[in-house]
């Protein structure tokens, strides 16, 4: 009972939370690319999937899912985004005696466009790209048979042209098991890190101290001044709940309450339908109460297939994000 009552108290602070921030912080932090969400299943409900376990994107949503892993798993996950945007992630997570450990590694990027200036403005002839990418290593354990704990460690970094911006991050996730059949609860921390500051020959100019000295010397070099800016930290706290029903079919309900540090705070809902293991239907919606919210529902559909001795998961995500259209994901994830 001391456990539900806290469980409670938690719940009722955070709906307050919720409803009591007058002020967002929208576009303020580095590393946007890190609050895209990985996996086509957990998009495909509504981002609702810090409590769910058994999946080898844990790695992105919380690192203590990786715990509960009945075989070593690989995923790979691509998203068209929107305006031209691509995202690619790739992950492994394997079991150990000592726990189940995981890497992975994730790349936004885009086409190259044309170098423009003032004197040029249709183009120099020159090109730049822009690209983002993130590596990781991550660690979960059991620590009672219905607890469990993990960690990630986090190199990120963005590139626009010849300059860059690097930061260090780590992710902290737990996950419990309630003595109340199927039901979940989960909570994670993503993205606690440095700041980033872009630095490269991109800033670098040739100046002089005083021009209105005739002895002042010219060309010196000298950087433009950047700012540095947070990463976006994500505080998850989820529940989830697992029904077993008639004639071979699962239901799965899942609410994710979240709390950035660049944004209102907001509640995801998802659920999925699965006939014995092998087709799953799937829908939910994201950033329920969020100010200015701009991500709508989404829906999505997965299959199981056995092949030789290995499992293939194959899944599918579709979103309405309203203006910025309709980003799709496709995600191919291996059992062995």
């Amino acid at each position: 009972m001391k456990i539900y009552y806290k469980i409670f108290v938690f719940l009722f602070f955070s709906i307050g939370i919720i409803f009591s921030q007058t002020v967002t912080k929208t576009g303020t932090t580095a590393g946007q690319f890190l609050k895209i969400g990985i996996g086509a299943r957990a998009l495909a409900m509504g981002s609702a999937f810090s409590s769910v376990s058994g999946d080898a994107a844990s790695l992105y949503w919380n690192p203590a899912g990786l715990s509960r892993l009945k075989k070593n798993e690989i995923i790979l996950d691509h998203q068209d985004w929107v305006l031209d945007v691509d995202l690619d992630f790739v992950g492994a997570s394997f079991r150990t005696p000592f726990g189940t450990i995981g890497a992975a590694v994730s790349a936004m990027y885009m086409g190259e466009m044309e170098v423009t200036t003032t004197h040029n403005p249709e183009g120099t002839g020159e090109k730049f790209s822009i690209g983002s990418m993130m590596g990781q290593l991550t660690f979960s354990k059991l620590l009672t048979d219905r607890f469990s704990f993990g960690f990630s460690t986090k190199y990120i970094q963005e590139t626009i042209y010849n300059s860059k911006a690097t930061g260090l991050a780590i992710d902290l996730g737990t996950l419990y098991h309630t003595q109340i059949d199927g039901l979940n609860m989960g909570m994670s921390i993503s993205n606690y890190g440095t700041k980033m500051k872009m630095e490269g020959r991109d800033l670098l100019l040739q100046t002089e101290i005083d021009p209105s000295l005739e002895s002042d010397p010219t060309n010196i070099n000298a950087n433009f001044q950047t700012d540095q800016f947070e990463l976006p930290l994500i505080f998850r706290f989820g529940l989830s709940y697992k029904k077993l029903l008639p004639r071979g079919f699962d239901l799965l309900i899942a609410a994710d309450a979240l709390h950035p540090n660049d944004n209102s705070e907001s509640i995801n809902l998802g659920s999925e339908l699965a006939y014995k293991d092998f087709l799953f239907v799937r829908s939910g919606v994201a950033n329920l109460f969020q100010k200015d919210r701009i991500s709508k529902e989404s829906l999505g559909f997965g299959i199981k297939l056995r092949i030789a001795n290995a499992l293939y998961l194959i899944d599918y995500s579709y979103q309405d994000m309203g203006p910025l259209g309709n980003p799709k994901k496709v995600t191919l994830t291996t059992l062995f």
